[in-house]
């Protein structure tokens, strides 16, 4: 192991088999999510982003988007599948602060609160998915079925190509 973050503390104290996959990070990567499916070697389909979302009506209105980062999510069809009327991207810094973790390394794993969260259907489609182990250069490989167990997530279709 790497060193533990929250999201790997989180898998070990549930049981969930999951493959730490670290690689070397690139400070100046434009994109955090397409520089680990190249490090990885995975298909860009397979590494998934996860972003927050707010509605802005309550402090406490944000939800977790998890999708490819081959990807956008979009926000139509994530209010949908939250029955929100219209949501945004929060604010890098509200993301950071409210997940405890810093962008680029945002795990849906072991956020310091939990939030609603919905996983884009096409994870189904894989039999493990990569998301962030909780810092940038770090990636999770897991089922994306125990991922949703574990954090209570649902499938639904949100993004566009």
């Amino acid at each position: 192991m790497h060193g533990a973050t929250p999201a790997i503390t989180e898998l070990l104290a549930a049981g969930v088999p999951f493959t730490e996959r670290a690689y070397a990070h690139e400070p100046r990567a434009s994109s955090y999510g397409w520089e680990a499916a190249e490090a990885l070697g995975r298909d860009a389909d397979q590494v998934f982003k996860t972003l927050m979302v707010t509605g802005h009506h309550r402090s406490r209105d944000y939800a977790i988007g998890i999708v490819p980062v081959s990807t956008t999510l979009d926000l139509k069809k994530m209010a949908k599948a939250m029955t929100a009327k219209k949501l945004t991207l929060a604010p890098v810094a509200e993301a950071e602060r409210i997940s405890g973790y810093v962008a680029g390394g945002i795990s849906p794993l072991g956020q310091r609160r939990h939030l609603p969260t919905i996983i884009d259907a096409s994870a189904k489609e894989w039999a493990t998915i990569f998301v962030s182990g909780g810092r940038r250069g770090l990636d999770i490989e897991l089922s994306p079925l125990d991922l949703a167990e574990l954090i209570g997530a649902r499938f639904a279709p949100i993004t566009e190509r």
